[in-house]
């Protein structure tokens, strides 16, 4: 620490405790702050860091003391959030509760599910709509109107934290609305703000970038530039005509978003949801994504989360391909240093591929093909989440597994749109790419997977295996390692919601087919077995309560994925110096014998099926799998 910040401390910080904890944490953290700011704006850097001293300093002063004491805590147990009890539930506030106030009135609900972190879906003032689902911010320091207030959120936050829940707040990194202030005064002339936005004053630029950069919403947003006629400007607008992308490069940026993260710690965030990451930095002949600056600049921000607020992670949403993604989880200068939390999408896409196709090879080669990530940070598995599925199934995987990857693509989108003979699911296309042939798919997880039709048709059978299907997904990712997100209504197993074109909010965009509100008349019946609703939750309930009670589940442990000897089923092992667990998962309507000889050869000698509760008989000479099976076996002793 230098001589001119240990002064700047100490003048700043009267309290001795106070001054020594920022001191030890300052000079812990600092080193990577400014290797990232020196890598990103480079002479620029030393500057950077003078301003950021005041600014950490000031928030550290305003953080209330029991957030200090959550700090603390944290700091002591740093694999807190990797805990085999971990448990996200993940909602829009007013679909959920109506507003802020209105989550207060339901956590005994998500007390009795076991969740301990709480993700709320867009909560900061968005522009009117459409708005990206409130995806387009107009102020960053203000609650969205109809959620309610910052007091609301506060006494949230307060309440959630006596129950050891954790509240996670969405940060759209890569862009703002057009109403946000630093556009509208970019576009009044202000020099300062207009250097906040990357803006051309022909088009000899944007096109040479065209030629690279790919169409997120080819449908409704193609192209990647808007002319602005007040600025007479071409600005960069990556989602939306209406969302303009923010300039990175300039050091003003990156200290606004310092004082937001911070801003939203003091009241009581846990977790920041990167949103949009991986597009945040732009350079010419790229498709503008994952690009290096991107980590530079995520762990530039962790340092000085880590500095002033050491309770918070950082969740990145980059939806990406295995050998890009590991690296928002730390890879080289910046392993284990940059975001805690990543989505583990190639785990979801996967899921949904054995389910249509009753093979489970491709899933074993994709997830064998996985990079490690480190020790210390953990994944996010989920079965669905408030986006469309995109089918992330990479050629090199696909040919792994005897496939071919547009074909094996193409099928998926046929399937779980209903036009593949035989399927049972009842899904939209979601974004149709004539050009590359992307065809993503919109749907709640219980109407892809065959219940919508199964009620139509008032076959009972066709029901059961439907929730068979949900809870054989759901018990891999409980089973895989990491924080598994539930999304609100998949634990009650609600149907598409097509109401949604009857809004002109909505209409557009048939992602909202998966975004329903809470059905609280089915929820009142969770505890009935007779339907299928209850079954959902109850199944789901046992997984649940079952995955706390093993210790193998802790994130920080490997999953190592095994050869399967039968296509239709995954085998996963998790090793643990308790013991290690084996994990078998059917992914087909049929019965199947796996050889017992995998127990035998890999210690298993007195095994228990946690999920079943029952011991496997060693003398039967195989390991019965009835269709959609999950079990997780570990040495009874």
């Amino acid at each position: 620490m230098s001589f001119q910040a240990e002064a700047i401390i100490r003048k700043a910080l009267r309290s001795k405790a106070d001054r020594q904890m920022f001191e030890a944490r300052y000079q812990r953290y600092a080193p990577d702050l400014l290797a990232s700011i020196e890598s990103v704006y480079g002479h620029q850097a030393l500057r950077l860091l003078q301003e950021l001293l005041p600014i950490m300093l000031d928030f550290y002063k305003e953080r209330p003391e029991d957030l200090k004491q959550l700090d603390l805590e944290r700091m002591l147990k740093p694999d807190w959030f990797q805990e085999e009890n971990m448990l996200a539930y993940v909602c829009y506030t007013e679909r959920f509760a109506e507003n802020l106030k209105g989550i207060h009135s339901k956590l005994d609900y998500l007390g009795e599910l076991g969740v301990s972190y709480l993700h709320l879906m867009p909560m900061l003032q968005p522009r009117p709509a459409p708005n990206d689902g409130g995806y387009a911010v107009q102020d960053y320091l203000k609650i969205r109107e109809d959620l309610g207030t910052e007091t609301d959120l506060e006494q949230l936050t307060t309440a959630l934290r006596q129950r050891k829940i954790s509240l996670c707040m969405d940060l759209v990194l890569n862009h703002v609305a057009e109403e946000h202030d630093w556009a509208v005064k970019a576009r009044e002339g202000n020099e300062i703000h207009r250097n906040y936005f990357l803006t051309y004053e022909d088009r000899t630029l944007p096109d040479q970038y065209e030629r690279t950069l790919l169409e997120i919403f080819p449908d409704f947003a193609p192209g990647n530039f808007t002319w602005n006629e007040q600025m007479q400007r071409w600005v960069w607008t990556t989602f939306n005509s209406w969302q303009w992308d923010l300039n990175w490069a300039n050091s003003d940026v990156f200290l606004e978003f310092v004082k937001i993260i911070l801003y939203w710690a003091n009241k009581g965030v846990d977790v920041f949801r990167l949103d949009a990451i991986a597009f945040i930095w732009k350079r010419m002949g790229t498709d503008c994504q994952n690009l290096p600056e991107v980590h530079d600049i995520t762990q530039a921000l962790r340092a000085v989360v880590r500095i002033v607020a050491p309770a918070v992670l950082f969740k990145a949403e980059a939806i990406v391909a295995p050998d890009k993604l590991i690296h928002y989880l730390g890879r080289g200068q910046h392993y284990g240093k940059v975001s805690d939390l990543a989505y583990h999408n190639s785990l979801m896409v996967q899921i949904w591929s054995s389910l249509a196709s009753r093979n489970a090879f491709l899933m074993q080669k994709a997830l064998q093909n996985f990079p490690e990530k480190p020790t210390s940070a953990s994944w996010a598995t989920y079965v669905r989440c408030h986006d469309d599925i995109g089918w992330a199934v990479s050629d090199e995987d696909a040919a792994q597994a005897g496939l071919h990857g547009e074909g094996h693509r193409r099928f998926l989108s046929d399937f779980y749109s209903g036009n593949f003979p035989g399927s049972h699911a009842r899904g939209l296309v979601f974004q149709e790419n004539r050009r590359t042939g992307d065809r993503r798919i919109s749907g709640s997880m219980a109407s892809l997977n065959g219940l919508e039709i199964a009620l139509e048709e008032k076959n009972e059978h066709l029901q059961h295996l439907s929730i068979e299907r949900s809870l054989l997904s759901y018990a891999l990712v409980l089973g895989y390692g990491g924080i598994p997100l539930l999304y609100m209504g998949d634990e009650l197993a609600l149907l598409n919601d097509y109401t949604f074109t009857q809004s002109s909010e909505h209409a557009m965009d048939n992602r909202w087919v998966h975004r329903p509100c809470m059905d609280w008349a089915v929820a009142e019946k969770r505890h009935d077995p007779s339907t299928s609703h209850g079954q959902m939750f109850l199944g789901l309930k046992h997984l649940i309560e079952t995955r706390k009670m093993l210790p193998q589940l802790h994130a920080g442990q490997s999953t190592w994925v095994l050869n399967s000897e039968i296509p239709a089923v995954l085998v996963l092992e998790r090793p643990h110096p308790m013991g290690h667990m084996i994990q078998f998962y059917n992914f087909s309507e049929h019965h199947m014998q796996y050889p017992i000889h995998i127990l035998h050869e890999r210690g298993y000698h007195q095994p228990l099926d946690h999920i079943s509760g029952t011991h496997l008989d060693l003398h039967l000479g195989y390991i019965p799998l009835p269709p959609y099976a999950r079990l997780w076996i570990t040495n009874q002793g």
